[in-house]
Parts: structure tokens; sequence; C-alpha cells
């Protein structure tokens, strides 16, 4: 029998599962989650997953409809702009007041050469995983574990934006180069120019993202806090 404890792990641990295929853009916002289809392919209880489902809703991650089940969310336009406050106020300090040996170091630099040898693949959505890694490296440069949990959430809600739009290679390609300049700057101890060189970065990716998304709500019809 399972402890209370037990089952709050597992709930967890299936959680970040669910939110780990969500960053790797194997769920698709509005994408319809079967209960029987997923409780089988992670061996838990439709119970637990269950579970799961409410922390994830809890995340704004899934969304839970009356006699049509539960489905991947589909982001606001008011969420995506929440999203890109947060993560200047939190990266952009990061980087700039890191240790330049951070072992963190290690993992930018493991980002930037997945997101360089995806692109010349063509495989863009393994440069936006590589991409969501390169970031998660960089809020782990300020030795907070809190911030690694929220920080986790955060990314898995902008794939989520990501996702909405229908051109990964538009979306991803600009942004390779830009993240070896910042980690280039960032291994040269230049770590207040590489925190400009991010907001700036920031700044350019969401005006894109909100730009793409107002025109897909425009051509669709859909309301903007769908």
């Amino acid at each position: 029998m399972e402890t209370p404890t037990n089952a709050q792990t597992l709930n967890e641990r299936m959680a970040e599962l669910i939110r780990q295929k969500i960053v790797k853009g194997e769920f698709s916002p509005g994408q319809r989650l079967s209960e029987a289809a997923l409780s089988e392919s992670l061996a838990i209880s439709r119970n637990t997953l269950r579970e799961v489902f409410r922390l994830l809703t809890k995340e704004g991650l899934v969304k839970h409809e009356p006699n049509r089940g539960v489905s991947v969310a589909i982001p606001s336009i008011a969420s995506i702009i929440d999203i890109y406050r947060v993560r200047r106020l939190i990266e952009c300090q990061a980087i700039a007041h890191a240790y330049p040996r951070h072992p963190a170091k290690k993992h930018l630099r493991e980002a930037i050469d997945t997101a360089v040898r995806c692109r010349g693949s063509s495989d863009w959505q393994g440069v936006g995983t590589a991409n969501m890694e390169f970031h998660m490296a960089i809020v782990e440069l300020a030795d907070s574990e809190r911030l690694n949990v929220m920080f986790r959430h955060v990314l898995a809600e902008l794939r989520l934006a990501f996702g909405l739009l229908n051109d990964p290679e538009f979306l991803h390609a600009p942004y390779v180069d830009m993240n070896v300049k910042i980690v280039e700057l960032f291994e040269a101890g230049k770590l207040q120019e590489a925190s400009a060189q991010l907001n700036e970065y920031l700044v350019h990716s969401e005006r894109i993202v909100l730009a793409v998304y107002a025109r897909r709500i425009s051509d669709t019809g859909l309301p903007a806090g769908w």
C-alpha cells in the first residue's frame, strides 16, 4: 500500500514526466489527453493520473472541461506576456551575477552544441528542445533549486506558446547564433554584456511570438484568451 508520502512522490514524478513531454513538443496545445492511453503508457492507475492532472491544471498546463475530458492548455496572450516578464527578471539576473566557472557552464555549452547539430539536420523540434535546455542552464547559474523548479513550469508553458506557431524553423533558427554569442560573452567573463544581449534576445522573441499568435487568433477567429 502506498503511503501518502510515496503517493505524493509518485504524483510529482509523473507530473514532471508530462511536463517534459510538453517541453519536448510531444504534446500540442489543445490536444486531448486520453486517460486510458496515458495511464497505460505511464504504468499508473487512472486515480493517480487524475491527481497528476489536478497538479498540472493548477500550473495552467492542462485544462479540464466537463463532459469533454482533459486537454493540453492553450496559453493566452496575457500569459505569454507574463512568461516573458518572468524570464527577463530571472534569466538576465542569473547570468549577470553568475560565477563564470559555475558547473552549469557545461550545460550551456552542451545545449548550444546540440542546437547547432539539430539545425544542421533541419531538426527544428530538436533545436527548440535544445533552446529550452539552454535557458534552463542559465537559470541554474542562480544556484536556487526553488527557481529551477519554478522555471521548469515556465518552460513548459512557453513550449505550449511555441506550439501554437506553425513554422518552427522561423521560430527557432534565428536564436541559435544568438545563444552562441551569449555563451561566448559569458565564457569571456563579460557577464553584463551577456545579460544585456539576453535581454534584447527575450524582447525580440516576445515580439515575434505575440505577433504570430495575434495573426493566428485573427485568422482562426479564436478569442485572445482561448
